[in-house]
């Protein structure tokens, strides 16, 4: 599905977007991938790491989402489009509003339009649990970013071009989540501070974001919301597999004790298909029809999902096995 194509990456530096461009490196053959990205340390360093080293279907590119000119630049003559791009963190957005405002939303239609100028083919958004039922601002700008993305379709015309959304919660090992948080302070033999002993969270690997990448890349039609099915784990649960005693400290400004990843509203409009739901524009025909042909149902109404009432959950042993294996 790579073959003589140009993917591009928005935030190519960070988590994802690194093991991302690693996997499709060691496993496809491709004509050239697209690092985009404003750091240029985060940059440096990737160039000069296995397997990206003298990579000559390598490309970085310096830019920031937020300037539409150096979008189309930069995506001329590109076939895919991988939105990882954003600012993530919680407490930070909270305390900058507008400027995640100007990342998330703006930066998202500025990659929308420039993909539509440059005659991309396929546009992947990558989107967070907190964007279901937001109760933080980064929540609220990714959920308006996941609605501008979804809705490009219909603005899109009669070009040859698709948009589409995943929906995951942090990735176990990813910079800023909650495992490699915890294991940084007991080696560090820091005091280990949780705000809720009820709080649960999703828990998703890197191989499996990048997964429904390919998943969505064969499959996608244009306009849903792809969500996994995913195990959850009490985060007092993480501390014991760590055998570390710790603190409860109060929830903080924006931050929820269970993670959401489709609401009560939005399973009128929800079909499930093997390890993934689907989260459909108002039932359109030509969605339904399109899904059904692959074995789709229907999910009933009334359906939640969150990492509370989940019925799958991790085991302290499981737990203490994945903090071990981070990097797989």
């Amino acid at each position: 599905m790579f073959k003589n194509k140009t993917i591009f990456i928005s935030g190519g530096t960070g988590s994802f977007g690194l093991n991302f461009s690693k996997y499709i490196i060691e496993n496809y053959n491709f004509k050239k991938i697209i690092i985009y990205s404003r750091d240029e340390l985060k940059q440096f360093e990737m160039q000069n790491s296995v397997p990206f080293k003298n990579n000559k279907k390598l490309r970085f590119f310096i830019g920031d989402i937020r300037d539409l000119e150096r979008l189309n630049t930069a995506l001329r003559d590109v076939e895919i489009v991988i939105h990882a791009a954003a600012l993530k963190q919680v407490s930070s957005s909270e305390y900058n509003p507008f400027e995640a405002v100007k990342t998330n939303i703006i930066g998202s239609q500025n990659i929308i339009t420039a993909s539509i100028n440059q005659n991309v083919r396929q546009v992947i958004a990558l989107s967070t649990d907190k964007a279901c039922s937001p109760l933080n601002l980064y929540g609220a700008t990714k959920l308006c970013s996941e609605k501008l993305f979804v809705n490009a379709n219909s603005i899109a015309g009669k070009k040859n071009i698709k948009f589409s959304v995943l929906r995951y919660g942090n990735v176990n090992g990813s910079r800023g989540s909650v495992m490699p948080l915890f294991l940084k302070k007991k080696q560090n033999n820091e005091s280990l501070f949780i705000t809720d002993k009820r709080m649960t969270r999703f828990s998703i690997k890197m191989s499996s974001a990048i997964n429904m990448v390919l998943w969505g890349l064969k499959n996608f039609y244009g306009g849903e919301i792809l969500v996994p099915k995913l195990p959850s784990y009490r985060v007092v649960d993480l501390a014991k597999a760590l055998d570390m005693k710790y603190k409860i400290c109060g929830i903080r400004q924006g931050e929820k004790i269970h993670e959401d990843l489709i609401s009560l509203s939005e399973s009128m409009n929800l079909v499930k298909i093997k390890n993934y739901y689907l989260i459909l524009k108002d039932k359109q025909k030509d969605l339904m029809k399109h899904y059904k042909k692959k074995g789709a149902n229907i999910v009933i109404d009334n359906f939640e999902y969150n990492s509370y009432s989940n019925k799958d959950f991790l085991s302290i042993e499981t737990l203490r096995s994945i903090l071990m294996n981070l990097d797989d």
